[in-house]
């Protein structure tokens, strides 16, 4: 019995083609082991995050703006208030309609704290229940 195990005048050509099955395989193994790991290594600290969603406010005609200057004058929409009794007289009338309107206030950055005070202890005291804040949104890049 013989056996034909091939040629002799090939065995010394180079091969010259390059065996890419290897390479692909340790890639896969190597995206897999990194899709699995990067999840761990961002979230390893556990954080309560809050949970915050972007609104687009629209001023209804139902809602009223207070607004506070600089000075401390507060105004309901374009008109100065005299004073804080005034602005309650005025938020008890409109706390008795249904729906009861939002109460938006617009204070001056430069502003101190004292005049939107006002304005909110005003908000509680004719039991308005709707008070937001009116402000800019940050320029973008910055």
């Amino acid at each position: 019995m013989s056996m034909n195990v091939g040629s002799s005048e090939g065995e010394d050509a180079v091969i010259s083609a390059i065996n890419t099955t290897p390479l692909v395989d340790v890639m896969l193994v190597m995206l897999i082991i990194f899709l699995i790991t990067i999840p761990v290594v961002t979230t390893s600290v556990p954080v309560a995050l809050p949970k915050e969603r972007v609104e687009i406010r629209e001023t209804k005609p139902e809602n009223i703006i207070i607004s506070v200057d600089t000075a401390g004058g507060v105004f309901w929409y374009d008109q100065k208030v005299a004073n804080v009794e005034a602005l309650v007289d005025k938020l008890k009338k409109v706390s008795t309609v249904k729906p009861q309107p939002e109460v938006q206030i617009r204070g001056d950055m430069a502003s101190r704290y004292e005049g939107v005070g006002k304005i909110l202890y005003a908000c509680q005291r004719a039991g308005i229940v709707k008070v937001a804040f009116i402000t800019e949104p940050p320029a973008l890049g910055g």
